[in-house]
């Protein structure tokens, strides 16, 4: 059976598969387009297995709310310039408007679902795979319900996508703090939503950077009682840079790595721990303070230095954050 023009170009809008893949799924299946369609799938299928232990680091996130239901997802691929085409951001929006529609809770439903052309979900991420000759895969699906859900793609680049719900309406406000969660990258709403395992690793590493703090200021204050300049020994390779240089004999080197040693093991056997725990107390409530999104610094009020709460009152006492979201293909 002879191949058309006007086949191939139907079956590439059916699919979005390349015109030479077309074509040859057509020869194969005698100008059958379901069969010419399951043999693309397959092949789809074949090459996203291929690929299945690359890294996908870009991708395209998007977010949407509707009918007192909003979510965000993240359709991930290998390369920007896959990321940043028309098809891949449609076939990502697409995906996110079935799963509003159908009120999806998660990521296993989502796949599930069928797209208006009639693919599953996950067959019409495959097959992009294998038109793209790109690992892909979906991510990041984050949910709010209720209303007053306020949503916000940063910049419009959809690389970093945040949700924000309020109790009560204010589109405003709540778009300034959709802003806001994007920007400052919050952890958690206030104080109590932080999981006690963050704030006992927070505490223990506080701990050990104090300690490390007191033992590096005593052993430079005995350094500099012998004459020797703490930043010229600061390291090994400082050392071994600086005698090259002429800046230091081997002598002096010898003789700072010795007091460094002695310095640090008299320091720290004798670490006052109730002066360190009180330090790290305060590092914590610091990292509270830059990390609870109540607590923040408000980034896009009117010169002021007002917290997010501060901020919030000034718009409506009554007005308060119930619950936000936040993902990013971007490393921070």
């Amino acid at each position: 059976m002879a191949i058309t023009i006007e086949d191939i170009k139907k079956l590439r809008t059916m699919t979005g598969a390349g015109l030479a893949d077309v074509k040859k799924a057509l020869t194969e299946a005698e100008g059958d387009f379901d069969k010419a369609k399951e043999l693309l799938r397959e092949r789809g299928l074949a090459i996203a297995a291929k690929r299945s232990d690359r890294e996908t680091s870009n991708g395209c996130v998007l977010v949407k709310s509707e009918n007192g239901f909003a979510a965000t997802i993240a359709l991930k691929c290998e390369t920007d310039f896959v990321a940043n085409g028309a098809d891949f951001i449609s076939l990502t929006r697409s995906i996110l408007d079935a799963a509003v529609a159908n009120k999806c809770q998660t990521l296993e439903e989502v796949k599930e679902l069928t797209l208006s052309d009639g693919q599953k979900v996950q067959d019409a991420v495959t097959q992009r795979s294998g038109i793209t000759g790109e690992k892909m895969e979906l991510d990041g699906y984050l949910v709010l319900e209720g209303p007053n859900v306020e949503v916000y793609d940063h910049m419009g680049k959809h690389t970093l996508c945040t949700m924000v719900q309020l109790n009560k309406e204010n589109a405003e406000a709540g778009h300034k703090l959709a802003m806001q969660v994007a920007a400052m990258k919050p952890v958690a709403l206030d104080a109590d939503s932080v999981p006690q395992s963050v704030l006992d690793e927070e505490y223990k590493t506080a701990v050990e950077k104090t300690k490390l703090e007191q033992v590096e200021k005593y052993v430079d204050s005995v350094l500099k009682k012998a004459g020797i300049n703490p930043n010229l020994v600061d390291s090994e390779d400082h050392i071994e840079s600086n005698m090259k240089k002429g800046w230091l004999t081997q002598e002096q080197a010898d003789e700072a790595r010795a007091l460094k040693e002695k310095a640090a093991a008299e320091k720290a056997a004798s670490l006052p721990m109730a002066m360190i725990e009180n330090i790290a107390k305060g590092r914590v409530q610091k990292f509270l303070k830059e990390n609870c999104l109540v607590d923040q610094e408000f980034q896009f009020g009117d010169g002021d230095k007002a917290t997010v709460t501060m901020w919030l009152g000034q718009q409506d006492k009554e007005l308060k954050i119930v619950a936000f979201k936040r993902f990013t293909l971007v490393a921070e």
